[in-house]
């Protein structure tokens, strides 16, 4: 059965009139060197009872280790996406105001994984292991496939 996570999209608008979206690298051994594919909007699963919009304040603290700015306006409902793997992923976007967190101030949450896969041997990773400002092209080529739809999803409400 598919799970349902629910996650948010931070931006900045920079002063040129341009935007970028913040995304998480996926943390762990198998993405370590990866790129393309292996950024995410910070998510995560809902938990029994949970509205999807407090899940992804609640998963997006988590990830960052930082609090969230208050919101100066709604955040924005991006929809939902469906992944390849069948997970159904929520999200919402919320505009981060200067200044923006130091990024190395970073710190995840962690999950336990089996590494290397099926050797029964059990290591803790981060479940983010950096954060960046992308553009919107950019985040596109970076993010898993599915979620690049938020980006657009986001940039067209921008715009609009």
């Amino acid at each position: 059965m598919a799970t349902t996570s629910a996650g948010l999209l931070p931006f900045r608008r920079l002063p040129d009139g341009g935007l970028e979206v913040l995304l998480g690298h996926m943390g762990g051994p198998f993405w370590a060197r990866k790129d393309a594919g292996a950024w995410t909007v910070l998510k995560g699963e809902l938990e029994p009872g949970e509205a999807p919009h407090a899940a992804a304040l609640r998963e997006t603290r988590e990830e960052l280790g930082l609090d969230l700015p208050a919101p100066s306006a709604p955040d924005i409902d991006l929809g939902e996406v469906r992944q390849k793997s069948g997970k159904v992923v929520l999200a919402w976007a919320r505009e981060w105001p200067q200044p923006v967190p130091d990024l190395t101030r970073i710190s995840s949450n962690t999950v336990e994984i089996e590494w290397p896969p099926r050797s029964g041997r059990r290591i803790e990773v981060p479940e983010i292991d950096r954060v960046a400002w992308f553009a919107p092209d950019d985040a596109r080529r970076v993010v898993v496939s599915a979620q690049a739809e938020f980006v657009d999803r986001l940039a067209e409400h921008l715009a609009g």
